[in-house]
């Protein structure tokens, strides 16, 4: 079905996997456009609660967009390029009502950092790298990226990820609060389903009011506060409401997903 990446449903759980390796999962327009389709098939899915991003190996998560498709852009086809991965792709992820958890293995530069902060949660490997190279090219992060890092690490930080175009060790983005948790490689895959099956236990429903209410925080010309509200409010017309309400009385657990 996908030349580039593979998708898996295990239970509740759907794993896509960006699947180049000999190209350390870069990132080119056919797989832009192959994640979108596999996590809008598994966002419109009610069977899946959580969506764990990964790459194939342990190289690399992604290590970038792929440089030579848009080597000889023009400024017109520059800005297209970065429009439409963001519209397909970048704020498709940040604004899906499913949680995405990436997982990132190894490298994740430019477009691979991007991808990872665009997901709603991010467990690294001790042997992940991370970092905004794009200056080096002579060009600026274009999926988000000046954006999103900004808002998780502060703009002194993002100021020197980006002007350096270095990489940082995982142990940084840790601390940076770049990443929510560091493992061991053989670990990760783990850590990030204990993270999943913790929000499986909760209302798919009101998680998806969380990420609107959340996301709109960082939305220019959009209060946040009255998203919470409006949000907050739907929750009430919900069978979750209903049946998280009534477990809590009759002290039970509340069974969320059938």
């Amino acid at each position: 079905m996908y030349n580039n990446i593979l998708s898996e449903q295990k239970k509740q759980i759907n794993y896509i996997t960006i699947n180049r390796p000999k190209q350390l999962n870069a990132l080119n327009k056919e797989t832009i456009e192959e994640l979108h389709q596999a996590l809008k098939v598994a966002d419109e899915n009610p069977e899946v609660g959580v969506i764990i991003l990964t790459g194939s190996g342990d190289k690399a998560f992604v290590a970038g967009a792929d440089i030579k498709e848009f080597a000889d852009f023009s400024i017109s086809q520059g800005g297209e390029l970065a429009m439409n991965g963001q519209k397909i792709l970048f704020s498709f992820i940040e604004n899906l009502s499913t949680p995405v958890i990436a997982a990132v293995n190894g490298f994740a530069l430019g477009g691979g950092l991007e991808l990872a902060m665009a997901s709603h949660i991010r467990v690294a490997s001790s042997n992940a790298r991370m970092g905004l190279p794009e200056v080096s090219l002579g060009v600026i992060p274009g999926y988000g990226g000046t954006q999103r890092l900004t808002q998780l690490v502060g703009k002194g930080k993002a100021n020197e990820m980006v002007f350096t175009a270095g990489m940082i060790k995982a142990e940084d983005a840790l601390s940076w609060g770049l990443v929510n948790y560091v493992v061991k490689p053989e670990e990760l895959m783990a850590k990030a389903e204990d993270i999943a099956g913790r929000i499986l236990k909760n209302s798919a429903s009101a998680i998806s009011s969380a990420i609107k209410a959340i996301n709109a925080n960082f939305e220019d010309g959009v209060n946040g506060f009255e998203v919470e509200i409006e949000e907050f409010g739907k929750c009430y017309g919900t069978a979750d409401f209903k049946e998280g309400t009534t477990a809590f009385m009759e002290k039970r657990k509340a069974n969320f997903r059938g």
